[in-house]
């Protein structure tokens, strides 16, 4: 019993100086912050389905309902409505890309329409995303209703120089060319490389959709 006791009483102990070291150093909590990135990108398929590779580095995604994004937790249309504010570890001497993509379009089961891209700013000095080159304007989630909980990502990347985009300029009053989007395409051909930074989360069909749709006129 005595034995036992001990042992349990050594468990505690490191696992309260495990959770110290861990919030007390700034490597470690970024290190263990990685690799919990890495198993919840592949664990819901982020990588391969929209990204070859786990960004090194976490978008920090907050939005005006209080709702923020942590890889993969569930928020609903309705918080994510309006357009959030997002950071990221970014040289203020460079120049960065932002998009948020949804790779289950109409569903993760049918996704014949995947992405559906919600948002997509190119010049971006820094993370001050107001000040960078909208190329679509911030749609919020709307999965139809009955085709579950739906990806939604966001990925930054690092510019090698400024860029003139030829993309169709998107405004959020109309769901016209922002299906059949793929953010890895577009990453190739303005040599983006891989994403350093991103996040994700999941929302399924709720009251707001409609209403949604209705902005986009569809």
């Amino acid at each position: 019993m005595a034995l036992r006791m001990k042992s349990v009483i050594s468990r505690t102990h490191l696992t309260a100086h495990l959770k110290h070291i861990t919030y007390d150093n700034p490597s470690i909590s970024a290190l263990v912050s990685s690799s919990r990135s890495v198993t919840t990108m592949l664990e819901h398929g982020v990588v391969p389905d929209v990204i070859s590779s786990v960004p090194g580095d976490k978008i920090k995604v907050t939005y005006p309902s209080g709702a923020s994004v942590d890889m993969g937790n569930k928020l609903t249309p309705t918080q994510v409505k309006d357009e959030p504010t997002v950071s990221w570890s970014a040289d203020p001497n460079e120049l960065y890309t932002l998009c948020m993509t949804d790779p289950d379009a109409p569903s993760r089961q049918e996704h014949t329409f995947r992405e559906w891209h919600h948002w997509l700013v190119g010049n971006i000095p820094g993370n001050d995303v107001s000040k960078g080159e909208v190329l679509s304007e911030y749609v919020g989630s709307g999965p139809p209703p009955n085709t579950g909980y739906h990806r939604y990502v966001f990925l930054a990347y690092k510019q090698p120089s400024k860029l003139t985009f030829d993309e169709p300029r998107l405004t959020n009053r109309s769901a016209e060319k922002r299906e059949k989007f793929s953010i890895a395409k577009f990453a190739l051909k303005y040599n983006l490389g891989n994403p350093v930074a991103g996040n994700f989360y999941q929302a399924q069909y709720d009251d707001y959709v409609p209403l949604l749709y209705k902005q986009l006129g569809a």
